[in-house]
């Protein structure tokens, strides 16, 4: 499991490097469980991300790209618990995604290939919502009009939320 979830997410990582200032090294901060955490950069570039890939993805389609869930950290910019889900497709324009938590349901806006809550109230809600949870479905529909539902395994996520907190020093 710990290759599944890290390996793919380390090449995401990689392939981020050009885009960060100072094209500052990807590091590990650890595994747990089915989340990663790492960390990149330093004072004001610094960033602190955790993520993961889901247990099972669902949908008639043919071909899709890597699909993933971050939760991320920037204190030089003073935003943390950024939540991002990339699908590995281009949602519909105009398109929401549904997460499920247990009883809980939250409405993200899309853009390309990612979605996105629409304030950092609903990130913090979210991300507290998914460290009390065991698992998270999220369903989406691709621009072509494909539906998805990717079920997420949220064990671990509370320990790689606290060791992102600490090494970025989140409030």
């Amino acid at each position: 499991m710990i290759a599944r979830v890290s390996a793919p997410l380390a090449l995401f990582a990689l392939l981020m490097l050009p885009a960060l200032p100072g094209f500052a090294a990807v590091e590990v901060i650890g595994v747990f469980q089915d989340w990663t955490a790492y960390q990149t950069g330093s004072g004001a570039t610094k960033v602190c991300y955790m993520a993961s890939k889901p247990t099972k993805d669902e949908g008639e389609y043919t071909k899709r790209g890597e699909i993933y869930t971050m939760v991320t950290h920037r204190p030089g910019a003073k935003s943390f618990n950024v939540v991002s889900i990339h699908t590995g497709y281009r949602y519909k324009e105009g398109s929401t995604v549904e997460v499920v938590i247990g009883g809980n349901k939250f409405a993200m806006f899309t853009h390309e290939e990612t979605a996105w809550a629409s304030n950092s109230d609903e990130d913090k809600a979210l991300v507290q919502t998914m460290r009390a949870g065991s698992k998270m479905i999220i369903r989406g529909r691709s621009w072509r009009g494909t539906k998805t539902k990717d079920t997420y395994s949220l064990l671990g996520f509370t320990a790689a939320h606290r060791a992102i907190n600490q090494v970025c020093k989140a409030p």
